[in-house]
């Protein structure tokens, strides 16, 4: 099997029952530490339900990152910008980062925007963005390189989390994070992965636990030291207090669309 980022020899892991029925074989690649399933074709039936029933860390998840979010865009970029959220499934992150003052749109062709109705993206302007921010999206990527290309038309800075795969390829009854009761994770990255992923794209890699950085710009200590600042809460009361919440804004906006 080649390895779909770096497209070298990549040798079968494990094998293992996703969705409770089919024996799917996963390959690693020695050469960047890419974990990946054979050509994923139950995705039509895993995705019958867009978010899947187990992701019980949904709303703690998106509050996380949004107050991570709102330190990474204050001190590192325009804060005026507009932002996108790159398959921003049911909404609710672009509606809290828009609840503390930053302009961010929502885009997911595959999944109802329950929380961020009327800010959508328009995929029929030609528009550029501050940054773009993609939550728990590359272990869904079939082709991850072919998506970060769509990205990069976008923005030149993409924002994501994932899971990082222990240096030691887990057992598939030893990680969580593989996901086979429901079938959507389909590739898996190690750091030396994205290391590789930033080369390829000539891009400036950062990373802050599981989220991690793309981006064209050198960013400053700020950021490289953010978890230890993070954990001061007054930071981001801070941060609050200088943002202007769009909350009320844009109620007077929806409640004028006819």
């Amino acid at each position: 099997m080649t390895c779909r980022i770096c497209n070298s020899k990549a040798d079968k892991a494990f094998s293992a029952k996703v969705l409770n029925k089919y024996l799917v074989d996963y390959f690693h690649c020695p050469n960047c530490g890419f974990l990946f399933t054979e050509d994923p074709y139950w995705l039509k039936e895993a995705y019958e339900r867009p978010i899947n029933l187990s992701d019980t860390g949904i709303l703690q998840r998106n509050i996380l990152f949004s107050k991570i979010l709102s330190t990474i865009i204050f001190f590192n970029f325009n804060k005026n910008g507009k932002f996108l959220d790159y398959a921003g499934g049911y909404g609710i992150f672009t509606r809290l980062m828009r609840d503390i003052g930053f302009d961010f749109l929502w885009h997911d062709p595959f999944t109802k925007n329950i929380f961020a109705n009327g800010f959508e993206y328009d995929s029929t302007r030609e528009e550029k963005f501050e940054l773009l921010t993609a939550f728990e999206v590359f272990e869904h990527l079939v082709n991850p390189l072919d998506e970060i290309i769509k990205m990069q038309q976008l923005s030149n800075t993409i924002i994501f989390s994932t899971e990082i795969i222990p240096a030691k390829i887990p057992q598939p009854t030893d990680w969580w994070y593989y996901g086979f009761e429901h079938g959507q994770h389909v590739s898996f990255y190690s750091q030396k992965t994205f290391k590789h992923i930033a080369q390829l794209f000539n891009l400036n890699l950062y990373n802050i636990g599981n989220i991690q950085i793309l981006t064209d710009k050198s960013l400053n200590n700020t950021v490289l030291n953010l978890e230890k600042q993070f954990s001061k809460i007054g930071l981001y009361l801070f941060i609050r207090k200088k943002m202007k919440s769009k909350t009320f804004s844009d109620h007077l906006f929806l409640k004028d669309i006819k």
